[in-house]
Formats: C-alpha cells, structure tokens, sequence
C-alpha cells in the first residue's frame, strides 16, 4: 500500500484513536472495536457451553475451541474489510445481492430484539439475584436494562468503549484467574489440540466450533470501525490487528473456562447442562473448594460476561436497525438519522430495552418462540454467505486488492458450512423445547 499523509479522524473518533501510521505498529493501544464485537459475543450461553464442554469431555475438545476462534477472526475481518474497501455499511452491501436480504433482515432484526431483550436482562440479573437474593430477579432484569439504555443513549462511542473495556478486563480477570487457580493440565491441554470427536461429543464440537462469540453483533463490526473513526483502507492493517488481539484475549478467556470445568466443576462431580442457571452452581462448587470470596467474584465476573453483551447489542444492533431503516426511508449511510443517538438508532434502543419487559411477566408465546428460532438459526449462514458473495466479484464494489484469497474463501465456507449444521439444529432444538 502507498504511504499517505494520515487523513483527520473520521465522524465519532476519539482524540486517542491511533492514526494511519500506527497501522505498522501492532501495540495493544489499537483495540477497540474489535474488543466490543468479541466481548458482546461472548455472553452466559458461551461460558455454560464451554464449562459443559470442559466437565464432560476434559481437554479433547480444546481444538474445537481454537478452531472457533480462529473463524470469528476470519468472519469479522470480512466484515471490517469489505466495509473499509467500499466505505460501505454490510447493510448496503446485503441490499446489493437483492431485495431477498431485506425480506430477511427486516423481520429478523425486530423479533430478534424482542426476544433478546428478554433473555439477555434474565440472564443479566441471574448473577445479581445470587448475589443479593433479598432482592427478586425481575427488579434486577428491568434494573439492568435500564441501566444499558441509559449508558448508551447518553454517551458516545468513545465512552462506550472504554466502559466495554472495563467489563471485559473483569470478567478476563475474575476467570483467568480461576483458571490459574485451578491448575491447569498443560500436557492435557496440548492433546487436546488433536482433531478427535469424543463419543456423544458432536453437539459440544459444533457449539465451541462455531457457537462462541457468534451473534448478530459480528455485523455490527464495520458500524464501530465507523464510530471509531476508522473508514478506509489505509485503516485496513489497524482493523486486521484490533480484530486478531481481541479474539485472541476471548480465546484465552474461554480457555480458562475450559480448565475451570475441567479442573474444578468434573473434579466435583458436578453436573452442568446448557442452562446458564447452571452457572449459580459453579459458585457453590468454588466457595466449598475455594472459599466464598471466589465464588462471589465469580458471580461478578459472570455478571461482566452478561452486561457487556446486553451493553454491545444495546450499541451494535441499534446502529444495524438505524442503517436498515434509514435505507428504507430513502437515507444513506451518512445521514444523520442512520447514525449514532439518531431517531432511528433510539426508537430501536427503546424497542430493545421497555417492550421486552413484558416477556419476563408473560412468558415466551410459542410462535414468537419459533419464529425467533427459525430466523436466528439463518443468521450466522446467512452472514459467512453474503460475506463470500461481496468480497469475490466487482460486481459488489470491493476492489480488487480487497478481495478474498482461496484461504479465505476455504475458511468461510467451512464457517458457511458450520452455522448451517449448527443452525439446523438450534432449530429443531427450538421447535422440540416450545412443543414439549
């Protein structure tokens, strides 16, 4: 790439942001969006998934684990790269490949937010109940989401990151932590690297594979790398290493959770399911071996694992749908009403955080249920497709030094592959639980 003076910060950068020379200097200082897309990711789902993993097959999973990681890096470095290539959002892009994008996209994104919102303040208030049960979980749910509301309609991006930031550098603590305190197998560790598929292990496989870290927040990447300031190409090697550190810190932390189900929640005899109830019960386990200092900074550190990913999706989602609807209003990209804190971006910050309320009263009704599930389970497919559909052809703007190599290409089919095995079964999953 030709050298060029450094070009002023785009729209939402911070005085901080690292300028176009620090693209040759890969420090630490350059994290940023990719930390929030890799920490919003990673909620309960992924540390119940990974404990159930660790305590019921040891480390024979652990390459399913690296493997996971290293397709999220790949799939949100299509989604940063083919936004700063074509000072495109994906939106924009998915509406290149035809209207069937927007068929999909527009329902998925409102029922989605829907039903999230409900699980994501449950799951949020989980740890906090536990914590002060003298208090009933509903006022935590509802407490927390209007907290998430609250942080992300009255700051911008840069206060939201560094707020992320926090959240995740607990929760990092709290569970590498442990997973030191527990003592981890190295040389088990190191076997499990082998590629081996235990007996009943597939479902597992396929979840560490593909399931942590994978929501519709990996989108939502190219929407930071604009907030930040980051918006074209010569930002492309900063993108390449914010996205590559950050994954491999969510690498490390699952990891350690890993060990922990290994060394801690197996040794007891404990059982773990893919609840993320099960998760109160791993604090039991640690204040009977540790004491009840550590079982309670596990439930903080849970807790930081649930509020960044409520946080990220109150953020990322949001600017998703402002950009959508914007679009279908006849707005580009830039227009103030597709951007952060616009009217868009906070009718569906309000749609995410209040109407939700009423699911954790009423209950999930069983079509919402399936419907959720059917779309959800298209997601993860749907975005390893379109990514392989935008960063091959000319047709779709992405220039010719941008576009995907045959490693590339092997990786995100594989990705495509995964989440369409993978979504098939959540479905059915969904369809069995709302039946029975």
């Amino acid at each position: 790439m030709e050298h060029r003076p450094a070009e002023p910060p785009g729209p939402g950068a911070s005085p901080s942001s690292p300028s176009a020379e620090d693209a040759g200097k890969p420090t630490w200082k350059v994290i940023g969006p990719g930390l929030v897309v890799a920490a919003t990711g990673v909620g309960a789902a992924d540390l119940v998934a990974t404990l159930a993993a660790g305590s019921n097959y040891g480390y024979g999973l652990f390459w399913a684990l690296v493997l996971g990681v290293i397709l999220k890096i790949v799939l949100v470095e299509g989604a940063g790269r083919y936004t700063l290539a074509t000072g495109r959002t994906i939106f924009e892009g998915w509406r290149a490949l035809g209207r069937w994008t927007v068929w999909y996209f527009g329902p998925y994104i409102i029922i989605w937010g829907f039903v999230y919102g409900a699980t994501a303040m449950s799951t949020t208030a989980l740890p906090l109940a536990a914590l002060f049960p003298a208090v009933p979980l509903p006022v935590f749910a509802i407490g927390t989401a209007v907290l998430a509301f609250l942080l992300v309609w009255f700051n911008r991006y840069a206060v939201f990151e560094k707020i992320t930031a926090t959240l995740v550098g607990l929760m990092f603590l709290v569970i590498v932590g442990l997973a030191i305190l527990a003592v981890p197998d190295i040389p088990a560790m190191a076997a499990g690297l082998v590629p081996t598929i235990p007996d009943g292990g597939l479902f597992y496989t396929l979840a560490l594979a593909g399931g942590v870290g994978g929501t519709i927040t990996l989108a939502a990447y190219g929407y930071w790398l604009r907030e930040k300031g980051w918006i074209t190409p010569r930002w492309m090697r900063v993108m390449r290493i914010d996205n590559t550190m950050a994954y491999v810190l969510v690498g490390v932390f699952v990891a350690s959770m890993m060990v922990v189900g290994v060394e801690v929640v197996s040794a007891a005899g404990t059982a773990v399911s893919s609840d993320s109830q099960d998760l109160l019960a791993l604090d039991e386990v640690l204040a009977e071996r540790y004491g009840r200092f550590i079982g309670t900074m596990f439930l903080w550190g849970f807790f930081a694992a649930a509020f960044s990913s409520m946080l990220g999706v109150w953020n990322g989602v949001s600017l998703m749908f402002a950009d959508f609807w914007a679009h279908s209003r006849g707005k580009d990209a830039q227009h103030p009403d597709s951007r952060l804190n616009g009217k868009y971006f906070r009718f569906y910050l309000i749609w995410l955080t209040f109407p939700p309320m009423l699911l954790l009263l009423a209950g999930k009704p069983i079509f919402l249920v399936l419907l959720y599930g059917a779309l959800g389970s298209l997601f993860m497919p749907f975005l390893a497709v379109t990514l392989l559909a935008l960063l091959n052809s000319p047709r779709f703007g992405t220039p010719r030094q941008w576009r995907n190599r045959w490693h590339t290409n092997a990786a995100l089919g594989l990705t495509a592959l995964l989440f369409i095995v993978l979504g098939v079964q959540k479905l059915v999953d969904t369809i069995l639980g709302a039946v029975g």
